[in-house]
């Protein structure tokens, strides 16, 4: 049972590339046409997530055993901040679900809608987490202790291998 709650540490950056290009298609699918019903399984998608890393994802299960080895080698990067930008997502998608489905407010829905695919474009696109500089920023100010990420809080290893 520990198993399937388990975040796997590292996580392949070009999983986690992946899964954040489907969930810009899926974002910009529901701003084009309405369908906000796909909000549901777009929550479901980041809880599961977070939850249980890829194990209960189709998606986080496909990107990570499907796509991603087809992409080149891996690419590893911390899993605990990916794992927060996961949370970041869950809450996300799931106020927007909030917003549209159960209170009918779609404008409001859009707006954040449109922040979401400004994230998930950073991240599919160019590689830029902004789940993950949030994470490193609450590391700095002190609010996520150090031994959440021992990888993120030592730089030393990544500097290794740059300078070889």
């Amino acid at each position: 049972m520990q198993e399937l709650f388990a975040f796997p540490n590292p996580v392949n950056e070009k999983a986690a590339r992946t899964v954040a290009s489907a969930v810009l298609i899926t974002v910009i699918v529901i701003l084009a046409t309405g369908a906000y019903w796909l909000l549901i399984p777009l929550s479901y998608g980041f809880w599961a997530r977070v939850l249980t890393g890829p194990s209960l994802s189709p998606l986080g299960w496909a990107a990570q055993k499907l796509i991603a080895p087809r992409l080149g080698p891996s690419k590893p990067v911390a899993g605990p901040p990916k794992r927060f930008a996961q949370g970041m997502g869950a809450v996300m998608a799931t106020t927007a679900l909030v917003l549209a489905l159960v209170i009918g407010d779609h404008t409001a829905a859009d707006v954040v809608l449109g922040l979401f695919a400004l994230a998930a474009g950073l991240e599919s696109i160019v590689g830029f987490c902004v789940g993950c500089k949030v994470f490193g920023l609450l590391m700095r100010a002190g609010l996520v202790p150090a031994a959440v990420c021992e990888q993120c809080a030592d730089i030393s290893s990544r500097l290794a291998a740059v300078s070889r």
